[in-house]
């Protein structure tokens, strides 16, 4: 069964204090098509520019912001480099979960001295507006975590970027900040990157769920959640389990060229709302069964939303011991079968969904077949 771990603050402490995610970068094929996607599909603005036009000749990065969420997308402007290898080995996909401190030199110092390894040092990068100091380390695959420290920065994002005010800026979908990053490992590594995070990072292990929790008949996956201690940074770890089939969590590692991030969850105050904004907007989600609906309020107990427009919307529902939370998944955001994204709105529950697992295991597997990959 998968278990609650909740340990006291005297039982973890984090290696440095972590303010939130500061932004998550994506290597992608074509920045500025990309950019118009998550435009008008999810409804983030495009604020900031970085690019030959502002002085760097090997890329280009496009700023996108909805509340406190940022996406950096990244392109390279010729055939060869970092990468360019990056988006011929993975596709587009997420290259950096990045972390907001306030003190980026002795965060990496203490994060190598527990046994990080470096992608590079602190750098210091300034214009008129002051300065941010970056640092990064390594985690599962091609993905890095940078560190960043803006406490002497006033400018708009970061020294080289520029602000842009496109004519096309449709409104956003009341989509507010990360709740998770998830992401896929090789079987046998998960427990490997469960230590790297509580070694390195002095994270703890949330939640646990094994393959007893999430199977099907032909496969299935075990996963575990490590946060840090205000709850800002969580990152849900899977790995396949032995089945009769290939899974899910195999054949993202297939077409993904080894591990990385799965799918972003992102935060609503009226889930119902935004994703009816996402709907008109193209962003298709995964199908829930109607037989899902027939037992939720048995299993939930008394909520706020109407269950014929949950159902209508497809929206799931799970409560823990401290409130509900409604949470939805959107299918493929591109022809990989790698990235998705999940919509959640927390109603005083603090867990991700133990009982709605089964049924996104289930739907993702439907699309998996239709692929023929299953």
């Amino acid at each position: 069964m998968a278990t609650l771990t909740a340990p006291t603050a005297a039982e973890h402490h984090d290696t440095f204090p972590i303010n939130g995610t500061d932004y998550i970068e994506f290597y992608v094929g074509n920045a500025k098509q990309a950019s118009l996607y998550y435009r008008a599909a999810f409804g983030f603005q495009l604020v900031g520019y970085r690019g030959p036009e502002t002085g760097v000749r090997d890329r280009a990065s496009y700023l996108l912001q909805q509340d406190k969420i940022r996406i950096v997308l990244t392109t390279p402007l010729g055939p060869t480099g970092p990468i360019a290898e990056h988006i011929g080995r993975h596709g587009d996909g997420v290259r950096d979960l990045a972390f907001w401190v306030d003190d980026a030199r002795d965060a990496f110092a203490k994060a190598i001295e527990r046994g990080a390894e470096s992608v590079h040092g602190p750098e210091v990068m300034a214009d008129p507006d002051g300065e941010v100091v970056i640092a990064a380390i390594k985690t599962y695959g091609d993905t890095i975590h940078s560190i960043i420290e803006r406490r002497n920065y006033r400018g708009l994002f970061l020294p080289g970027f520029v602000a842009v005010t496109p004519a096309f800026a449709p409104p956003g979908v009341g989509l507010k900040y990360v709740d998770h990053c998830v992401g896929n490992v090789e079987l046998g590594k998960m427990n490997f990157w469960v230590d790297f995070y509580a070694r390195v990072l002095g994270f703890f292990n949330l939640l646990t769920f094994d393959d007893k929790d999430i199977n099907t008949e032909y496969s299935a996956l075990m996963s575990k959640v490590m946060s840090n201690g205000n709850g800002r940074i969580k990152f849900p770890i899977n790995e396949p389990a032995v089945g009769k089939k290939k899974s899910q969590i195999e054949e993202y590692l297939d077409y993904y060229g080894g591990p990385g991030v799965q799918h972003i969850a992102m935060t609503t105050d009226n889930i119902i709302e935004t994703v009816k904004a996402l709907r008109a907007r193209g962003v298709e989600f995964n199908q829930t069964p109607t037989t899902y609906y027939e037992s939720l309020q048995a299993r939930v107990g008394k909520i706020d939303e109407p269950l014929d427009t949950l159902q209508e919307l497809g929206i799931l529902v799970d409560r823990d011991d401290e409130g509900y939370l409604l949470q939805i998944f959107t299918k493929l955001v591109q022809d990989r079968p790698t990235l998705f994204f999940e919509i959640i709105q927390r109603k005083g529950a603090k867990g991700f969904g133990k009982g709605n697992f089964q049924a996104l295991f289930e739907s993702i597997e439907r699309e998996q077949a239709l692929r023929g990959n299953l």
